[in-house]
């Protein structure tokens, strides 16, 4: 990495002539203005300098015992590693005008005749070093720019901690080009850091409270951002907050990668990306809180205790939203019989969220008043087309006769339930469409129930992927199933193998008759 963008810093600058005298004195002129000098005695031996030492100019006279010096000069100019560098020529012999403009046109940077004034060569090798650092720099600046978007898109995309972490711990080495520390105050005070060395990366959960310190230490109250150098000096950090009495955020690197005022104002910027965004995933977190226990609230607070049946049910939230979603469960005790039900309203949203609570209702009402499942389903069906007809839900309502051992079941659009005995594990395919929409809907059906059998109901958040066939993710649940397995162990199995990181709500409701 180049120091501070100083336009007349000495350079290191190849002189090529077949002349040593003409070389010496070149050479002696710019050595006073503090240049360091690199020489060579034919084009062949200039480009070979090239190719095994970073150069900044090249001083280059036109007449070379083995190729003249505008084909020099083509051949630096034609190579994409050294076509910036500027090329002036000298000559003594070829000095018309016509000499001039071939030089200039077949890419030379300037054109002197010898005998050469020193202060011109001074004046000359200065304004060509000047345009030519100043290309570098609006170069480097527009690629480091470039770079600073794509970390900028890759922090901001971040959806979890470590994520985030990860993200601006890459983007600051690859903008700075440099390793890179990165320190986030999480929810519960603890911090999360992550840091390079090389290409190598790794992101751990830290409870040493550094920021505390360094938060007090250099940033002052009422400021959003603050560049310093810490204490050892060997480091360099921006902290950063999007308020002063929110947490701060620190991203931190090696002093020697942070010279200019460019790269002290490139390592803000990323720290207070850093910033904004771990704030945005405080408040996804707490909002994401707040639904959770909104949506808990229109569920079950618990479960009946029904004889000769035993119970379990999960309700678990998307982990990609903050927003309430639709997904519920039911069970209500209905005299001697049971009432059971799951169901989905489409979507995730307060809406979504109010309509499975009045659906939810409505069921155990229109259940309390003693009507069948498959009525049920008629009369959920008018509620919803009539006060909520963007509302579609799927549901599957159960009622159970525990002394009799049979279910009377009627299915609108859900997942079906899976039945687990000792013979066989198997979906009761039943026919009708999802709720909300106008369709002649079929009778319940009625199945037995002996002792031992176990019946699951789920949404279709457990098991849905992207990525295969709603039926071949159904099938492999059916066939890991057990008739031994009790039903909390089931809910269990079934969330760790798959309900992981899942983009919807997974509602899981599991009965078997003793």
């Amino acid at each position: 990495m180049t120091a501070g963008f100083d336009q007349d810093r000495p350079a290191r600058i190849l002189v090529v002539d077949d002349t040593e005298a003409s070389r010496y004195v070149t050479g002696s002129w710019l050595r006073r203005g503090g240049h360091e000098i690199i020489e060579a005695d034919t084009g062949a031996g200039a480009l070979a300098a090239l190719r095994e030492s970073e150069v900044d100019l090249v001083i280059l006279d036109v007449n070379l015992p083995d190729m003249s010096g505008f084909e020099v000069c083509e051949a630096i100019k034609s190579d994409p590693a050294t076509a910036a560098l500027p090329v002036v020529h000298v000559s003594a012999s070829l000095i018309e005008a016509s000499d001039r403009a071939a030089g200039l046109t077949r890419g030379a940077d300037a054109y002197l005749s010898e005998p050469v004034d020193p202060g011109e060569l001074q004046a000359t090798v200065k304004a060509a070093l000047r345009y030519y650092r100043a290309r570098v720099a609006a170069e480097r600046l527009a690629a480091r720019l470039s770079l600073l978007t794509a970390a900028s898109l890759e922090i901001n995309a971040a959806r979890t901690f470590p994520a985030l972490v990860t993200a601006a711990v890459q983007g600051a080495a690859a903008v700075l080009d440099s390793a890179a520390t990165v320190l986030v105050r999480l929810r519960d005070g603890a911090e999360l850091w992550g840091s390079t060395e090389g290409a190598g990366s790794h992101v751990t959960v830290s409870n040493t409270r550094l920021l505390d310190g360094l938060a007090e230490e250099v940033l002052p109250e009422r400021t959003t951002s603050v560049f310093r150098t810490l204490p050892d000096g060997d480091t360099c950090a921006v902290l950063a907050r999007t308020r002063s009495d929110h947490p701060a955020t620190c991203v931190a690197l090696p002093a020697k990668a942070v010279v200019a005022q460019e790269e002290r104002d490139l390592l803000v910027q990323i720290g207070l990306t850093t910033a904004v965004a771990a704030e945005g995933l405080r408040a996804f977190a707490d909002e994401h809180d707040i639904a959770l226990a909104l949506q808990r609230s229109l569920l079950p607070s618990s479960l009946p205790r029904s004889p000769g049946v035993t119970m379990a049910a999960r309700y678990v939230p998307a982990s990609t939203v903050a927003q309430v979603g639709g997904d519920f469960y039911e069970v209500a005790e209905l005299g001697d019989r049971l009432l059971v039900a799951i169901g989905d309203v489409t979507g995730h949203s307060i809406e979504a969220a109010s309509v499975m609570g009045e659906v939810r209702h409505a069921l155990r009402a229109y259940a309390i008043e003693g009507h069948p499942p498959d009525l049920i389903v008629e009369l959920l069906n008018a509620m919803l087309r009539r006060f909520h007809p963007e509302g579609l839900t799927t549901l599957c309502v159960l009622v159970l006769d525990p002394v009799a051992g049979k279910a009377t079941i009627a299915n609108a659009g859900h997942i079906p339930p899976l039945v687990v005995d000792a013979s066989s594990a198997r979906y009761l395919r039943l026919p009708g469409a999802l709720l909300g929409v106008k369709t002649p809907r079929p009778a319940a059906t009625t199945v037995d129930i002996p002792s031992g059998t176990t019946v699951v109901l789920m949404t279709d958040g457990l098991i849905e992927r992207r990525t295969s066939p709603l039926d071949a993710d159904m099938e492999h649940l059916r066939a890991s199933m057990r008739a031994d397995e009790d039903p909390e162990s089931i809910c269990e199995r079934l969330l760790s193998t798959y309900g992981q990181n899942k983009d919807d709500d997974i509602a899981l409701l599991v009965l078997r008759r003793d």
